[in-house]
Order: C-alpha cells, then sequence, then structure tokens
C-alpha cells in the first residue's frame, strides 16, 4: 500500500456520466477558440482560448471515472492527493451542508485528534508537475479536511455511513 493506484479496501470513484459533457464541451470550445485566433491571427480570442483549455485541464481528473479517489481500509482513510489517514488521529467525521448556487451540496468534515502532518501514515501531497494544478477532491478549512461529496458515484449518505461506520469498526 505505497501508492495510490494498489488501495485495497472500499474505495469511491468519481461519477463519470454526469461530468463528461460539460468538461468535453469546454475543452472542444477552447480548442475552437485557440484554433480561431491561431487561422485569423486574432490574439484576442487567445483569451479566452487559453481561458477554457486551462478549466478543462483543471477539471480532468472528473474523466478519469475508475479511478478510486476516496477509500478506507484497515490502515485507515485514504483521499487523493492527500494520503492515507491513521484512524485514530480521525476525531470526527460528518456530514455538512454546504449552500451553493441555490442548491444544498454535502460535504464530509473530516475533524483531526492532531496536525496534518502527524496524522499521515503515508503522505502523498507531493504530485507530479503534469498534475499540479489539477482538482483535488479535498481542501483543508477551519482545522478541518472537507470533501465533497456530490461528484461521487456513490449517493453522499452512503459514503458518510460506510466512512463512519469503518472508522468506528478499525479504532475499536
Amino acid at each position: 500500500m505505497h501508492s495510490q493506484e494498489n488501495f485495497d479496501g472500499y474505495t469511491v470513484a468519481y461519477d463519470g456520466e454526469d461530468l463528461y459533457f460539460p468538461v468535453c464541451v469546454v475543452l472542444f470550445t477552447g480548442a475552437a477558440f485557440l484554433a480561431w485566433a491561431f487561422l485569423k491571427s486574432n490574439p484576442y480570442l487567445l483569451i479566452p482560448g487559453a481561458a477554457a483549455l486551462g478549466y478543462a485541464y483543471h477539471n480532468y481528473p472528473l474523466l478519469e471515472s475508475g479511478r478510486p479517489r476516496l477509500g478506507a481500509g484497515q490502515y485507515g482513510m485514504f483521499v487523493e492527493g492527500l494520503g492515507i489517514i491513521a484512524w485514530r488521529a480521525i476525531d470526527d467525521i460528518k456530514m455538512v451542508p454546504v449552500p451553493a448556487r441555490g442548491v444544498d451540496e454535502r460535504e464530509m468534515c473530516i475533524s483531526l485528534s492532531k496536525p496534518l502532518d502527524g496524522a499521515l501514515i503515508a503522505d502523498w501531497r507531493r504530485r507530479p508537475i503534469t498534475r499540479l494544478m489539477m482538482r483535488l477532491p479535498w481542501s483543508m478549512r477551519h482545522d478541518c479536511i472537507h470533501i465533497s461529496l456530490d461528484l461521487f458515484d456513490r449517493p453522499p449518505a452512503e459514503i458518510h455511513h460506510n466512512f463512519t461506520r469503518l472508522w468506528h469498526y478499525f479504532r475499536a
């Protein structure tokens, strides 16, 4: 269990069906703007083309639908781009609603009983240079790791329930 690719246990991936279309449309639009800018020698079209391609690059992990992004096993909780958090270092796991664009999105908030560097069994925060600006499934706010659950291939309540159940089981 030294890398993200060979993690065993309960895993969750992005739900690719709902996410392919917007990212692919933005990618195609950006490529069309850049092609048009070069064909017509119009430098003003480079800005929206580059912005669209940057957005598509940032959201590229949403297209990798089969790859695990979250997981749990006997040693702890796996979060892509973060590492494996030891079960004993987790103080609480709760699901909180976050209002966004008129809809409540659900986030899993993982509070730690010790600083992040001491809580990680395996630290995977160093990423290849080609993936530095790509989307991560987690963010750190107010001493809590926040993970938006609405993008994954399972319902948010099921994900939260399974992680909480595994946390109680392995911590005992």
